[in-house]
């Protein structure tokens, strides 16, 4: 229950923050990669401990969580202000995100957490549960990527030039994949704890990856 909390927490946390672009030496990116890659962190320990099932399950549920942020933050953008109120500029331009950069986020946080699980679970049942941080790195550069190269077309195709969407793109799975590094031992920790406690490894060796099994989850 916490993991799935704390998944749907960090998956909002990030939309709202992508809407700060930060300049870090020569790598610009936004504020969300403080946040993002902790989903697919999580996404990876969900997947290693309780299954595929139980990953697809949380990762509909972020979805769902997500759609109901951004249907009530445009419910509230269409609320009256009253004339004293000088902050509704700012709201706007936090919260009023043009709607082909939520269809953008929403598809391709879809398509990449659902890579993401399937590679992680494909692989513990080829490598019969060894090499977990390779398993980690490897379903992470695959659902981040897919996840940059779905969001930043449909987001900024025709905006900026494709040269420069491209060089974000890549620039930004790369950044996301290093994150995963960075705490890998942290995941590696928490994995084991979660495992030892909760007397939980499941391996996919008969689960569907139909992701639309709705009721098997």
């Amino acid at each position: 229950m916490f993991m799935g909390i704390l998944f749907c927490v960090c998956l909002i946390v990030s939309n709202l923050l992508a809407t700060k672009v930060v300049q870090i030496g020569p790598v610009t990116a936004t504020a969300a990669l403080l946040v993002f890659p902790i989903s697919y962190v999580i996404n990876d320990c969900i997947v290693e401990i309780w299954g595929y099932r139980k990953a697809c399950l949380i990762i509909w549920i972020g979805f769902l969580m997500n759609f109901l942020v951004v249907g009530f933050t445009q419910l509230a953008l269409l609320l009256p202000v009253p004339s004293f109120w000088e902050g509704n500029e700012a709201f706007t331009f936090v919260f009023g995100l043009a709607p082909r950069v939520v269809l953008a986020s929403l598809c391709a946080f879809l398509v990449g957490s659902f890579l993401n699980a399937y590679i992680m679970s494909r692989m513990k049942v080829a490598s019969k549960g060894k090499n977990f941080s390779v398993r980690a790195i490897v379903s992470t550069l695959v659902g981040e990527g897919a996840d940059s190269l779905i969001f930043f077309p449909i987001a900024l195709g025709g905006i900026i030039g494709w040269n420069e969407l491209l060089l974000i793109t890549v620039t930004e799975a790369l950044l996301k994949s290093l994150y995963e590094v960075i705490i890998l031992p942290v995941t590696i920790r928490v994995v084991k704890w979660i495992k030892k406690i909760d007397q939980s490894d499941v391996y996919d060796n008969e689960t569907s990856f139909n992701p639309f099994k709705i009721k098997e989850m």
